[in-house]
């Protein structure tokens, strides 16, 4: 399996476009069986519209893609299929909070959720919410997924200018650094009590890593390639 490339870059631009996905199209009777299926295991899963990407470009410093809107339950096919249509990625945002103590705070997804067991920093698959005078708006995207999973809003952190954008296979994780002013015990215990106060959090625990020891089979090749890195920076 390839190695994670991480790319650092200081502009991104997404256009969003009208586009026709054929997987989506010619395998809808398919989709809608697995999605169907999906549904049972975890009823409060939806089919919401998604945004995806494709033609993908790194140059100067500069990322620079088109997406297009499509059905999650397309998007969950593509996904658990093995990628089956390579010239389109799944990108997406992430916050990636760092404490004053140089932990980074990522969080376990829920059993309701479909990445449930999972080990990440705060995102989520861009939908229409995130769309900003035709283009897809990633910052926005990031302060809206850390308020909702954390609590956690742009007043609680510093964000770096830089983006690291982990492509992994066909998943482009485009990861911003936010810095907390407060030491990592006390972000968790902050979060956690956010968590407590809501009906059905997204979150079901919370992690500190402050080492490559810290690191699990729950956190994905991106996170884990990025998290090694910024380490073996310090």
């Amino acid at each position: 399996m390839t190695s994670p490339v991480i790319h650092r870059v200081t502009a991104l631009d997404l256009a969003v476009r009208p586009v026709v996905w054929p997987f989506a199209e010619e395998r809808r009777a398919e989709i809608a069986a697995h999605f169907a299926e999906k549904q049972r295991e975890r009823p409060k899963i939806w089919n919401g519209r998604v945004l995806l990407g494709r033609d993908a470009v790194f140059t100067d410093g500069h990322f620079a893609a088109t997406y297009f809107e499509t059905d999650f339950a397309s998007f969950l096919a593509w996904r658990d299929w093995g990628f089956p249509d390579p010239a389109v990625f799944n990108g997406f945002g992430m916050g990636a909070l760092r404490t004053s103590d140089g932990a980074f705070v990522l969080g376990e997804m829920a059993q309701h959720t479909a990445n449930s067991g999972r080990i990440y920093f705060p995102s989520g698959t861009p939908d229409l919410d995130d769309i900003r005078d035709g283009a897809l708006d990633i910052p926005g995207s990031v302060v809206r997924e850390v308020a909702e999973e954390t609590g956690l809003t742009a007043d609680d952190y510093a964000a770096e200018a830089d983006w690291h954008c982990v492509v992994s296979g066909r998943v482009i994780a485009m990861i911003q650094v936010l810095n907390l002013d407060m030491p990592g015990e006390v972000a968790r215990a902050r979060i956690e009590a956010n968590l407590a106060r809501e009906a059905e959090p997204e979150l079901s625990a919370i992690h500190l890593v402050r080492g490559m020891s810290d690191l699990t089979p729950s956190m994905p090749r991106f996170v884990t390639a990025f998290i090694a890195q910024r380490l073996a920076s310090r």
